[in-house]
């Protein structure tokens, strides 16, 4: 008969690992989930009695049956390869046999230049500015709403991004027309920053244990989010009281109420407007090289130019 786990401790240990690791709040989430399915999916079986045919299984199980994405599925093999190799420490399991998920082939929904221009214009406050950087600078959802004082240069116009895709950094452009805007959004948020440090919070979140290495720094405006959430909340992991970003499913619900309002007739989120951003650069005879790599400051601080026109 196979012995459960002790009460809490694997997932004690799985948490632990997890934030060694330095996963996110939202994947560390992610793949408890997944994990507990794949356990509950083998009769609540101790993962270690389960080998590389029962991972297959369910790998299988998911795309047969469940007809996930192939995104899906990756995510939960992630997840269970987590498990093995770091948890459990068992090496990675053999996923020869597998029934991969199709991988869709859905093409990008792209906004014309107009249909941009008109969605960011129907957005108000910082969904607006938010809006703005995903189409002016290219973005992504979360890299824009985990922006941080310091990584915003107003002086060379260039926005740093932190543990992007790949958890790497990289540099982009802060586009002109964005400029006010987000000055005048840090500018309100510094006033918010000061009212919470005299009702004694004002401490933000920082990565990779930097809170007991600079010990004010969590204090400091300069490491307090850009765009901030309304309320103070408790922090599920320290359950400290702070102020976190703001949600990235606010500004996709404000662009899709402005897609509604608009009348343009895509199914577009957040996301669309990277795309829209690339598109448009080589639309108007940047080559791709220079799209793909996001090295050229110039081009960002100019491009698109009809953006100017609703910020």
């Amino acid at each position: 008969m196979h012995q459960p786990c002790p009460k809490g401790s694997c997932s004690i240990k799985y948490a632990i690992v997890a934030r060694c690791r330095h996963l996110s709040l939202r994947t560390e989430d992610a793949y408890r989930n997944w994990i507990r399915r794949y356990i509950l999916f083998h009769g609540k079986r101790h993962p270690k009695d389960l080998d590389a045919a029962a991972v297959r299984a369910f790998l299988t199980h998911l795309a047969v049956n469940e007809n996930v994405s192939a995104s899906t599925q990756n995510q939960a093999f992630n997840a269970l390869l987590f498990l093995y190799k770091h948890v459990l420490q068992t090496g990675a399991p053999n996923l020869e046999g597998v029934e991969r998920a199709k991988h869709s082939r859905k093409l990008p929904v792209v906004f014309t230049k107009a249909e941009a221009i008109a969605v960011i214009s129907q957005m108000r406050g910082a969904n607006r500015v938010i809006a703005g950087l995903l189409y002016g600078s290219g973005l992504r959802i979360m890299e824009a709403v985990r922006l941080r004082v310091k990584d915003i240069d107003f002086s060379r116009n260039e926005i740093t991004v932190r543990d992007g895709k790949g958890e790497k950094d990289r540099v982009t452009m802060l586009p002109l027309a964005v400029k006010q805007r987000l000055k005048a959004q840090i500018d309100g948020i510094q006033k918010l920053h000061i009212e919470d440090l005299k009702r004694g919070y004002g401490d933000v979140y920082l990565p990779y244990a930097l809170d007991r290495k600079y010990r004010n720094a969590a204090k400091e405006f300069v490491w307090q989010y850009v765009f901030t959430a309304d309320k103070l909340s408790v922090d599920p992991r320290s359950g400290k009281t702070r102020r976190h970003h703001v949600s990235e499913q606010n500004v996709q619900r404000a662009v899709k109420t402005a897609l509604r309002e608009t009348g343009v007739r895509k199914n577009g989120t957040c996301h669309s407007f990277r795309h829209s951003f690339a598109t448009h650069l080589l639309e108007d005879g940047y080559d791709i090289r220079t799209v793909q790599e996001l090295l050229v400051l110039k081009v960002y601080a100019e491009c698109p130019q009809l953006l100017r026109q609703v910020m």
